[in-house]
C-alpha cells in the first residue's frame, strides 16, 4: 500500500498525461516488488503439529479442508456471513481499481490531478494502518461489548465516504479523463479524506470477520478463511467486470445496498454467536470421522 503507491506518486508528479515509459517503468517496478514478495512467502516455513498432539490422516491436508468448507457452506452462519464477504469484496475493488483512478480522471481537481491517484493508495493504507491497530488495542474490549458495533461504525465510515464521493466526483470519473462536474466543485483535499474513510472502515470489517470466524468456527478456522477468501475475490472479480461498464453512481448505489445488508447478516451471526457463548455452546460444528472402518465422533 505505501510503498507502491508512493514511487507512483512521485512517477506521476507534474504529469497531466501517463505516457508509455512512466506506465512501463510503473509496470516493472511493481512486479519486481511482487516477486520479491512472493519470494519471502516461499521461504516461510511449513506450519508442524506440537509434540505429543495425536493428528488425524487427513487432517490439514487439502481434501480435508475442501471437505470441511463444503460442509461448513451450507450452515446458517456461513450463509450469513457471505452477503459480508461478498461486500468486502466489491468494496475492496472499489477503493483498489475504480477511486484512485477516478480522482485521476477528474480534470476539474486541477493539472496535477494525476499525482493525487499514489497519494489517495498512500492514504487508503494509512486509514487501514490505523484502523488495524485502533481495533487490536481494543481487542479486550471487543470481546467485551462484541464485534458487531466495530462493524457497524465501519458501515457509518463508508457511508459517509460513499456520500462524499457521490458529491465530490462525476458520474463519468470511472471510465477516463472527463471535464464533467460534480454536485459540488471537485476538491482534492475531500478526495483524499475519502480515501483514509475508506481504509479505515475496510479495516473495522476485516478486521472483526477475522474474529468471528475463529470465535465461530474455532475447530474449522481454515476452512472458514478460505470461504471467505473465495467469496471475496468472486465479488471482486464481478466489481471489476462491471465496473468498466456502469457510472460511478450505479457502483456507489450498489456498495451501500450491499453494506447495509453485509451489516445486518453480520450482526445477526455475532448476536446468535453470544447467546450460544452464553448457554455454554462451544460453536464446534460436528462431523462423523472414519477411523479403520468405525465411526467416531470429534468430540468421544
Amino acid at each position: 500500500m505505501f510503498f507502491g503507491n508512493l514511487f507512483v506518486y512521485f512517477q506521476f508528479q507534474g504529469k497531466t498525461h501517463i505516457d508509455a515509459d512512466t506506465r512501463l517503468s510503473v509496470f516493472i517496478v511493481l512486479l519486481v516488488l511482487a516477486a520479491i514478495g512472493i519470494v519471502f512467502l516461499l521461504l516461510l516455513r511449513p506450519a508442524q503439529s506440537t509434540d505429543g498432539e495425536m493428528v488425524r490422516r487427513d487432517e490439514g491436508g487439502p481434501l480435508y479442508a475442501l471437505r470441511r468448507a463444503f460442509v461448513l457452506l451450507v450452515t446458517k452462519e456461513m450463509i450469513l456471513l457471505s452477503v459480508t464477504f461478498f461486500y468486502t469484496g466489491l468494496e475492496l475493488s472499489f477503493f483498489s481499481g475504480v477511486y484512485s483512478p477516478s480522482i485521476g480522471f477528474t480534470k476539474q481537481m486541477g493539472p496535477n490531478v494525476k499525482q493525487l491517484v499514489g497519494l489517495s493508495g498512500i492514504f487508503i493504507g494509512v486509514g487501514e494502518v490505523v484502523g488495524g491497530a485502533f481495533f487490536g488495542i481494543l481487542g479486550s474490549k471487543t470481546i467485551r461489548w462484541g464485534r458487531d458495533p466495530i462493524v457497524m461504525f465501519g458501515f457509518l465510515i463508508h457511508t459517509i465516504s460513499f456520500f462524499l464521493i457521490f458529491l465530490n466526483l462525476p458520474n463519468s470519473a470511472p471510465f477516463g479523463d472527463t471535464d464533467e462536474a460534480a454536485f459540488i466543485n471537485s476538491n482534492a483535499y475531500i478526495a483524499i479524506l475519502c480515501s483514509l474513510l475508506l481504509g479505515f472502515g475496510d479495516s473495522c470489517y476485516n478486521t472483526q470477520i477475522y474474529s468471528i470466524l475463529g470465535g465461530v468456527f474455532p475447530e474449522d478456522s481454515a476452512p472458514a478463511f478460505a470461504l471467505f477468501k473465495f467469496t471475496q475475490s468472486v465479488a471482486a472479480a464481478a466489481s471489476f467486470f462491471y465496473s468498466s461498464h456502469i457510472g460511478l453512481y450505479a457502483q456507489l448505489g450498489i456498495l451501500v445496498f450491499l453494506a447495509t445488508f453485509g451489516t445486518i447478516s453480520f450482526c445477526f451471526v455475532e448476536w446468535a454467536a453470544r447467546s450460544k457463548k452464553a448457554k455454554g455452546y462451544n460453536g464446534a460444528i460436528d462431523e462423523p470421522d472414519f477411523i479403520d472402518g468405525a465411526v467416531v465422533s470429534k468430540h468421544e
